[in-house]
């Protein structure tokens, strides 16, 4: 109720079921052809949820490309932890357990945590809901990966991730992304692999936009520093929140190879713009 309340989150989808019984449906044409495209869109993907194992096995090619023009709201949340198995974490049921122990990581999450989405109502205040099961989270996760630990950025995922799902359920997606999705490399205190990222992303650079990679290096316009935020925080920071989740749903689906696709989409439409701007413009 309160995702939807915020108006800059993610909207409602108006042709559910559940809202089915209100006067939504104009007697316009147009509204009324977006409201059976809707129902339309709720009961395929009520087909895709109850049939989940043969859409991942046979349907493949078809599933891919529905993830990619958007999951609805009101299945994002069942749909990611299938996506990644979540379901199927032995952790799932240690979760209480752990909130009971302490962390060194304690006074860091809390410090960290008014500055994750400080803008939205979840998050808002020392003693809003937001911030105490954020802060629950990023705890458990710091106590069952404690080479890990605490890593900033993470909190932005896990922000998200609570707002689509309760703590419990976020906790086992987050573990899961940690280990199968390359974010635990990413965020290990030597962060090497988000070096190999940001290496993998300047050699497409050159060989995609070589006049954009000139003027970067005429510059001295660093790729990890405006890249490092998109890979650690997968575009959490960046986008609007719609459109990152957005993202992010396509993320839960094909991996870490989105944010190369994206940022790399970022920079050719931007392009004509970047190259007659000096560092300080293209920092802003």
């Amino acid at each position: 109720r309160l995702l939807e309340a915020d108006s800059k989150s993610m909207r409602s989808m108006n042709g559910s079921r559940r809202n089915s019984g209100s006067s939504l449906v104009s007697s316009s044409s147009a509204s009324s052809n977006l409201s059976h495209l809707e129902e339309d869109t709720w009961i395929l993907w009520g087909r895709i949820v109850n049939e989940w194992d043969e859409w991942r096995k046979k349907k493949e090619k078809l599933l891919k490309e529905l993830i990619r023009k958007g999951i609805p709201h009101h299945f994002r949340a069942i749909v990611w932890q299938l996506l990644c198995s979540a379901a199927e974490l032995p952790l799932r049921h240690q979760y209480s357990e752990l909130l009971r122990m302490s962390s060194p990581c304690e006074r860091l999450i809390r410090r960290d945590i008014a500055r994750t989405y400080p803008e939205h109502d979840f998050f808002k205040g020392q003693d809003s809901l937001g911030q105490e099961v954020l802060f629950n989270v990023m705890k458990a996760y710091s106590l069952v990966d404690r080479e890990v630990g605490y890593c900033q950025g993470s909190a932005f995922i896990v922000g998200l991730l609570l707002m689509q799902m309760p703590e419990e359920e976020a906790f086992c997606v987050f573990v899961r992304l940690m280990q199968e999705y390359r974010l635990r490399e990413l965020f290990k205190p030597s962060m090497a692999e988000l070096g190999l990222c940001i290496y993998q992303f300047e050699f497409l650079l050159q060989e995609q936009l070589p006049e954009l990679n000139v003027h970067f290096r005429s510059q001295s316009f660093l790729t990890s520093m405006y890249a490092s935020s998109w890979f650690l925080t997968l575009f959490l920071t960046t986008f609007p929140l719609p459109v990152a989740t957005r993202v992010f749903d396509i993320f839960m689906y094909e991996g870490l190879e989105i944010v190369f696709r994206v940022g790399m989409a970022l920079l050719q439409f931007n392009q004509a713009e970047l190259v007659q701007l000096d560092m300080e413009g293209m920092s802003q």
